[in-house]
């Protein structure tokens, strides 16, 4: 009879043991699942953080170029003047 207990208890524990050894066996699952996932976002935000970043770099020169265009421009825009003035002078 004490034998039948004993087995009794070491088969409940057996089966403790089981189910607590497959429940970890899901978490791992699913935690490897997770880090394949975040793998799969670092890859992607990666990707896009490059495009971004050529994207600014394009928009910056974009930039450059249009603000020396503007500077020739007041340049231009103030000799005109400047030869309206003195062509208003005359006349006068």
């Amino acid at each position: 009879a004490d034998d039948d207990q004993k087995k009794e208890y070491c088969n409940t524990q057996l089966d403790q043991s089981d189910d607590a050894k497959k429940a970890l066996e899901r978490k791992v699952a699913d935690h490897e699942t997770e880090i394949a996932n975040s793998q799969e976002l670092i890859a992607t935000l990666s990707e896009e953080i490059v495009a971004l970043q050529k994207g600014v770099k394009s928009l910056d020169k974009s930039v450059a170029e249009a603000t020396e265009t503007r500077k020739q421009e007041h340049e231009e825009f103030n000799a005109l003047m400047a030869s309206n003035s003195a062509a208003k002078e005359v006349l006068n």
